[in-house]
């Protein structure tokens, strides 16, 4: 039985669960925390695929990018959703098509990259966020293209780098990077139950950035979205960033009415 599968059947039976899920394990009310880590505040907002409507966005019905979250969360709402978070979610072109692989309901805008190039997008490994069933995952390019040539998932989105692959940092980060700014990405646990889409509210180097996610949350896989526009919708907390317009966002989808 392959991992992903082996997700699935756990996961279709937490999703039987429901609501006892949270009261069970204790977590958290809401999805999302500030927590400190080296003197840094981060906002840290969890969710489970087996039971969260994640998805990842790009257009609007006419095709043109939503760009700002108060677009997708008017849009969401006119489909009778309500949304309840999303951070921008990957690299992309002054065009808004994005810089790598792109996968939305099944269908791919963009290819998957799997060579070196400029910048970080390009800079090796990268990997893939992707979702599908219930589950969802941070996969290596390469491996994510061995696991899915032939059956892609609902939705993918390429970035990069990776922050931490199989419980290691990126060999090529520098704990005295002097490239400091606010970031975002993406970790998942090792058991596949907890999605964390973490933002820094305050300038971090790619080094410290990757150990939140190793030695805080215990990601064995992580991987970076954004540094230039990063973003957050949190309506709970009074969160709508606004500013450039960006390309793929990721979001949290519940009913109306549903908090």
């Amino acid at each position: 039985m392959t991992n992903l599968k082996r997700m699935r059947w756990r996961n279709a039976l937490l999703a039987l669960c429901g609501g006892l899920l949270a009261a069970c394990t204790g977590e958290p009310e809401g999805p999302c925390e500030t927590r400190l880590f080296e003197a840094v505040p981060y906002l840290i907002c969890s969710f489970d695929p087996a039971s969260d409507d994640i998805r990842l966005f790009l257009r609007d019905d006419t095709g043109a990018p939503f760009g700002q979250f108060d677009r997708l969360a008017n849009h969401v709402a006119s489909k009778g959703g309500h949304l309840v978070f999303a951070m921008n979610a990957g690299m992309y072109h002054e065009d808004r098509r994005p810089v790598g692989l792109y996968v939305e309901e099944e269908e791919a805008e963009m290819g998957l990259v799997k060579t070196a190039g400029p910048g970080n997008f390009g800079m090796l490994p990268n990997g893939v966020f992707w979702i599908e069933d219930g589950a969802a995952g941070v996969t290596e390019t390469l491996a994510y293209d061995a696991e899915f040539a032939d059956d892609p998932p609902r939705f993918a989105t390429q970035s990069g780098p990776m922050l931490v692959v199989g419980g290691e940092l990126h060999p090529i980060l520098n704990p005295e990077g002097s490239s400091v700014r606010r970031r975002n990405g993406v970790g998942v646990s090792a058991d596949g139950r907890r999605v964390w889409f973490v933002i820094s509210d305050a300038p971090v180097n790619f080094h410290s950035f990757a150990r939140l996610f190793r030695d805080e949350l215990g990601a064995p896989n992580a991987l970076y979205l954004d540094g230039a526009v990063s973003k957050v919708y949190a309506p709970a907390l009074e969160r709508n960033e606004t500013g450039l317009d960006m390309g793929p966002i990721v979001g949290v989808v519940r009913a109306t009415g549903r908090s």
